[in-house]
């Protein structure tokens, strides 16, 4: 009952100060680096400083390019044709999930210089990809994504005929997970809401997937266990905030293990076509759908598969969350799902409606939601049950 099988990891290095330890990683591969950050630039912070006076004492060559907004194709494209004739060392990702995804994908194309779209899930030909890569390091400065411990670069082209997919394989895993909770200190608490029930929505989603086992499940109570204690209070700045702060990147870290092994669920198949039509944020998306979801996969689950594994684990998820024993699962599962929706509130997530989605185009979205992320989800949802998903936050 305990086989299972785990893909690579990235060595991380966690901790309160760890961003200390950058430059000399760095030195190890060579002299010659790419820089890839995110727009609040982590270049113009008192770490970002020190960051930069230590590559200079240690004679290093530093070229530096900022992603704005979620990476679309193109722009990876273009900047691999950019870089086609230097050499560097190993690249380095310091962002949110945009900026690590940019790189990401940069690292494992520069030195065969082809178009990513040639390796895009469900959009090209995807074709077989070989590599090489180019090491990449990983440095988070949000606590969302998770993306320092996946294998995926999650691409997007938005608009009526856009798609949200991903470039992924084993080689474009980081070789360094470099995770400093110190680093999310300068994020807004618009930035923690939408990341922390994006990785809320993961662990909660890879806990219950139909790939789960024991190793992925043990992660993610502990990250759900952090999440209880930390998220609304850094969002409301109360508290021992670097206590938070370490939680938070803690969990985030583990939603990006466990994702990574066990695939997710329905939040995140909706995520897809939601984010390419539409101009939601991720973590919004993520935010807004997890108590529908939650409530339409419970009642699919009690109502078809009465036996499934996963009603235990959301009685479960609902003890940890909740912080209750529960006599009765009606009781928890009903509690579970009025706690996420007083998050969503709470949080002031807006619904999906704010960003233009109207009624009408919610057969569009629905018959692009069964990607990868919809295969894992407990049960297998009807094209209805997804529809009352999404009505419920329209």
């Amino acid at each position: 009952m305990l086989n299972f099988s785990i893909a690579r990891l990235p060595r991380i290095e966690f901790g309160t100060g760890v961003i200390k330890k950058l430059p000399d990683i760095i030195t190890g591969y060579g002299p010659n680096i790419l820089l890839v950050t995110g727009a609040r630039s982590f270049l113009s912070t008192r770490h970002g400083q020190s960051f930069l006076d230590q590559l200079k004492q240690r004679a290093i060559t530093l070229q530096h390019c900022m992603i704005a907004e979620e990476p679309s194709p193109a722009l990876i494209d273009d900047l691999v044709k950019t870089f086609a004739n230097e050499t560097f060392d190993a690249v380095i990702g310091i962002g949110g999930g945009s900026a690590l995804d940019a790189a990401k994908a940069v690292a494992g194309l520069i030195k065969i210089q082809r178009s990513v779209m040639d390796y895009l899930e469900g959009v090209g030909p995807e074709l077989p990809y070989h590599g090489p890569t180019i090491p990449f390091i990983a440095v988070p400065t949000t606590a969302g994504t998770g993306s320092e411990a996946t294998k995926n670069a999650v691409l997007s082209v938005q608009g009526e005929n856009g798609f949200k997919k991903s470039f992924r394989h084993d080689k474009l895993v980081a070789e360094y997970a470099i995770v400093d909770p110190d680093l999310l200190a300068s994020c807004p608490p618009s930035v923690i809401a939408a990341n922390g029930m994006d990785a809320l929505t993961q662990l909660l989603e890879s806990y219950v997937s139909i790939k789960s086992n024991a190793f992925t499940d043990a992660l993610s109570i502990s990250g759900l266990q952090a999440m209880h204690d930390a998220l609304i209070p850094l969002y409301h700045q109360q508290g021992e905030l670097a206590q938070h702060r370490e939680k938070m990147a803690y969990a985030a870290l583990l939603s990006g293990i466990t994702l990574a092994q066990v695939g997710l669920g329905s939040v995140h198949g909706l995520a897809s076509p939601l984010g390419a039509f539409y101009p939601i944020p991720h973590g919004v998306v993520c935010g807004t759908l997890v108590a529908s979801a939650t409530r339409i996969n419970i009642q699919s689950l009690l109502t078809r598969e009465p036996t499934n594994k996963a009603l235990a684990k959301y009685l479960h998820v609902a003890e940890i969350l909740c912080q209750k024993r529960f006599i009765d699962p009606q009781a928890a599962y009903n509690t579970l799902i009025d706690l996420l929706a007083q998050w969503t509130n709470e949080l002031t997530l807006p619904r999906l409606s704010h960003y233009g989605l109207q009624e009408t185009a919610l057969d569009k979205v629905i018959a692009n939601c069964r990607g990868s992320s919809m295969k894992t989800n407990p049960i297998v949802l009807t094209d209805e049950e997804i529809r009352r998903i999404l009505l419920e936050r329209l």
